[in-house]
């Protein structure tokens, strides 16, 4: 050793440096290569026996050389043979480069694979239709709901502000503010910033101008924006998770973002069209699926519990529809997925196509063709076409089918089952990835259309699950039990806007065993063992689903109408129902004796009301003009968009549209 290091004293001091140097490059980059290796292992998994040889050959090799460059570079530095020395010096340096950028591939993979978000920037806009001249004595509509981060707190930040003297009008939902601004009773309200999607829908276009055909972003303009950078809300909802797990049963909450932009901004509010609660369990792999129909009459969460339908829940952010859901079914909610259907085409074509059977359409509009417009909402030649059956469709195709709910009876319920069927299609799918290439591309069609509270460290806690599904090397495969709602049709009256909405009221029963379902699926209950079974071979089986046909349980109770009817049923309904009931007699036309009008309005929502004023005719009235009978008044029952929209109603005569009984649930 001594001699050794007399004839290195000898060797050219500038040998040496770059003889040092590049070992100590080679060390570092094959370090940071191995540890990038075990960190993101989930990448060895895709691999098949082939590919794994090479890799294992590679650093097999990769270590000979590491000792071979040890020894030959002091062997020719000692012997003076210059050229050798500068080549195999050059040779080490190109292996470290290779290695660092292999490194730096897998930390690419690595912030894709990174879909968290933890600190976002909420915005809210104050917005006033474009021919506004706005000024000091117009009256600004607010939401009043203390939790909306953009549509009232940073509201009321803005106002101080901009020093604003507006007087506010407070509003319970949406839907009746964004009304009230096309129909000039407010001059502008504050929204959030992604206002343009959020009320595109034709609940919010409904006027009484022109319907709305024209979409929102072309009526208003912003008058005012504020916006501060804060920490993800949803994550500070869902904390609990960080400490979880996918190795264990979970339940995760997918949203759908119906844009035409590819890309999806997680700060904002969003249409909430698609809302779906999973739940599964890795160690039975097992997977269930709750899609809950956009419609749903449920109390809002962050909107003191008032009811609406749910997806406009998500007009307060991703936090309200999680802890409206949580609300509904009892469930803790681990993890959220936030996707926007337009990659949905990207992750659909990167996967090659995806098997689904296409359902037949109840209205042949399409020559039988199941149609729909494209990922940009385009129709005429852009419109995207299918014939019933199973076949494997592509980006396009799946996005349409996923859309598609006019060509159906059941409408937004058939398509909440078609979504099913796309996510079972693209798990399945999912199960032949075999190959970096195939993972990379995966990466490339979600990363920038989903966003989500699930970590890396929590993706790769998947990995030994992940890998048993993608190999199938146990023989079990993931299955997915769907479920189905029951539900009724409730056309509820909002006294605010004097509009009806049509909403669905879904059955107790059917919720329950969905529930159920998911408990047991979480290892929450035991699951009850079937004691008996019958099965007819005149019948064709099918899957059950569960909930399905289960009409059990209390239906949501709405205000009846009681007019030409007697003080007697009035007060039966209302001992019946535990309400305070009280008569007035006033002069009317209508027989003596008989309701002629009511303070709460028909169709309201029952929950809530604690009193109603009937008034009893005294038969001294004089009857109305009616017009000529020959040339009536047609009157206008078409609903452009299937029961989408609100539907305005004249307010009862002799009562104020905010009177005493006016629905208020909190």
């Amino acid at each position: 050793m001594k001699v050794l290091f007399k004839k290195l004293k000898k060797v050219d001091g500038l040998q040496k440096f770059f003889f040092f140097l590049s070992l100590i490059l080679y060390i570092l980059s094959l370090g940071f290569f191995i540890y990038g290796i075990y960190k993101y292992k989930i990448v060895l998994s895709l691999l098949d026996k082939k590919e794994m040889t090479i890799v294992i050959t590679v650093f097999v090799l990769l270590g000979i050389w590491f000792f071979l460059y040890i020894l030959g570079g002091l062997i020719t530095m000692i012997s003076k043979k210059l050229k050798t020395f500068i080549f195999i010096t050059v040779l080490t340096f190109i292996f470290s480069l290779l290695l660092c950028g292999l490194s730096l591939l897998l930390d690419e993979i690595k912030d894709r694979m990174d879909l968290t978000k933890n600190e976002l920037t909420y915005t809210s806009n104050l917005i006033a239709l474009k021919d506004t001249n706005f000024n000091s004595s117009l009256k600004i509509g607010m939401i009043d709901a203390n939790d909306d981060i953009e549509g009232s707190i940073l509201a009321q930040k803005l106002i101080e502000k901009e020093n604003l003297k507006n007087e506010i009008e407070l509003y319970e939902d949406y839907t009746t503010m964004i009304n009230e601004l096309y129909q000039g009773k407010i001059g502008a309200c504050f929204v959030s910033a992604n206002y343009a999607v959020l009320f595109e829908s034709s609940e919010y276009k409904n006027d009484l101008i022109d319907k709305g055909e024209i979409p929102i972003s072309k009526r208003v303009k912003v008058l005012y924006e504020y916006s501060e950078d804060m920490e993800n809300q949803d994550n500070v909802t869902l904390a609990h998770s960080k400490e979880k797990t996918l190795t264990e049963p979970f339940t995760v909450l997918i949203m759908g973002v119906d844009s035409t932009i590819n890309g999806l901004k997680a700060n904002q509010a969003f249409n909430g069209d698609t809302l779906i609660l999973a739940t599964f369990n890795p160690n039975t792999l097992t997977a269930t699926m709750f899609s809950i129909p956009r419609d749903t009459y449920v109390p809002i969460a962050c909107n003191h519990n008032r009811y609406a339908k749910i997806n406009s829940s998500a007009a307060y952010g991703s936090t309200c529809v999680i802890n409206t859901i949580k609300q509904l079914t009892d469930i803790n909610i681990d993890y959220y997925v936030k996707i926007n259907f337009t990659g949905v085409v990207d992750l659909v074509n990167a996967l090659g196509g995806i098997e689904v059977n296409v359902e037949k359409p109840d209205f042949s509009k399409y020559n039988g063709q199941v149609c729909e417009q494209d990922s940009q909402r385009r129709f005429g030649n852009n419109l995207v076409c299918m014939d019933p059956g199973l076949q494997t469709l592509n980006g396009e195709q799946a996005l349409a089918y996923a859309r598609c709910r006019h060509l159906y009876a059941i409408s937004d319920i058939a398509r909440n089952q078609h979504q099913q069927d796309i996510i079972e299609a693209l798990a399945k799918k999912l199960k032949t990835l075999n190959s970096i290439e195939d993972f990379n591309k995966i990466l490339n069609a979600v990363s920038n259309n989903i966003e989500t509270n699930i970590t890396n460290d929590q993706i790769l806690s998947f990995f030994e699950v992940g890998k048993d599904m993608l190999n199938n090397s146990t023989g079990n495969t993931l299955a997915i039990k769907k479920t189905h709602l029951s539900y009724y049709n409730l056309k509820v009256y909002l006294p605010r806007s004097g509009m009806y909405t049509s909403a669905l009221g879904y059955y107790p029963e059917s919720l329950e065993a969905i529930k159920k379902l998911m408990r047991v699926n979480l290892e929450l209950e035991q699951e009850e063992p079937i004691k008996t079974f019958s099965i007819s071979y005149n019948e064709k089986y099918e899957i059950p689903i569960t909930g399905k046909g289960l009409t059990g349980g209390s239906k949501l109770a709405l205000v009846k109408s009681f007019i030409g009817n007697s003080q007697i049923n009035a007060e039966s309904w209302c001992n019946s129902n535990g309400i305070t009931c009280s008569f007035q007699i006033g002069t009317d036309y209508n027989p003596e004796g008989t309701i002629y009008n009511q303070s709460v309005h028909e169709g309201e929502l029952l929950s809530g009301i604690t009193s109603i004023t009937f008034y009893i005719s005294d038969g001294l009235g004089t009857p109305p003009i009616t017009e000529d009978p020959e040339n009536p008044d047609e009157e206008d029952t078409e609903d452009d968009d299937n029961n989408d929209s609100e539907e305005e109603t004249p307010s009862i005569p002799g009562i104020p549209t905010e009177s005493e009984g006016d629905l208020t649930i909190g």
